[in-house]
């Protein structure tokens, strides 16, 4: 995990805005505070995959109108919210989950009051605590699954991969058309990407590279952290993308 956390920091600085904030268009997020299980499951970062998805939603790469959608271990879940203010190609559902640490769902939770306004009036946000393996039920509340699930840098928690398949088979309905969209860092080694991969095909999934290429196309104004369009485009070449579907 040292090795993680020094890597990518090296690689593009991926420390917090100095006043705590990260400005995506109309978003104000921020990160958990560095504490705890904060710390040590890196909700008190913001790293290049959710930038990467951002890009791709922004640019309409990834659609998820009218959906409802699912992230996990989202963080400051800079993907799903902006994807709320999309309007009119926002989802229909938005729910963000985070494992439930107070801390951790504390800037959710915050994250979420504070950018209501801007979300599409079509669009219900939620924050969930959600620990990945754990029954998914109270989730779905009695829905057949989610459209979309959205899991941005997950995979370098290598002895999870188990219970985050289990918890995304759980998740995603089970239709031809449901998608999962799932992304790393290139800290994570390609190894432990592949184990995920080979773990995901023995449940059922299909998983597609997605392409990375050119310089940053978001034409959103991205600020905090040092960010800049150059700095953008250094990040989101230094991850991979997937897209997820059932073998069906």
């Amino acid at each position: 995990m040292d090795d993680f956390l020094s890597d990518s920091a090296a690689l593009f600085g991926e420390a917090p805005a100095d006043d705590g904030t990260i400005n995506y268009g109309p978003l104000v997020l921020t990160v958990a505070q560095k504490e705890g299980k904060a710390n040590t499951l890196l909700a008190d970062h913001l790293f290049s995959p959710s930038l990467l998805l951002a890009e791709l939603l922004e640019t309409g790469v990834i659609s998820l109108k009218d959906k409802s959608v699912i992230e996990l271990g989202a963080g400051c879940a800079l993907p799903s919210l902006l994807a709320a203010t999309l309007a009119p190609a926002a989802p229909a559902l938005a729910v963000v989950t985070d494992y439930p640490d107070d801390t951790i769902l504390r800037n959710l939770h915050a994250n979420v009051a504070r950018n209501a306004p801007r979300f599409a009036p079509s669009c219900k946000v939620h924050a969930v605590g959600y620990e990945w393996g754990t029954d998914a039920r109270p989730l779905l509340a009695g829905a057949a699954g989610f459209d979309v699930v959205i899991m941005s840098d997950l995979l370098h928690f290598d002895r999870a991969h188990d219970v985050l398949v289990g918890s995304l088979a759980a998740l995603l309905r089970r239709a031809p058309d449901a998608r999962a969209y799932i992304a790393a860092g290139k800290y994570t080694q390609a190894h432990v990407c592949d184990h995920f991969v080979q773990e995901a095909e023995q449940a059922g999934f299909v998983l597609e590279d997605g392409e990375v290429a050119g310089p940053w196309s978001g034409l959103l104004e991205v600020s905090g952290g040092g960010l800049d369009r150059e700095q953008l485009g250094v990040r989101k070449h230094m991850c991979r993308w997937w897209t997820g579907r059932w073998n069906m």
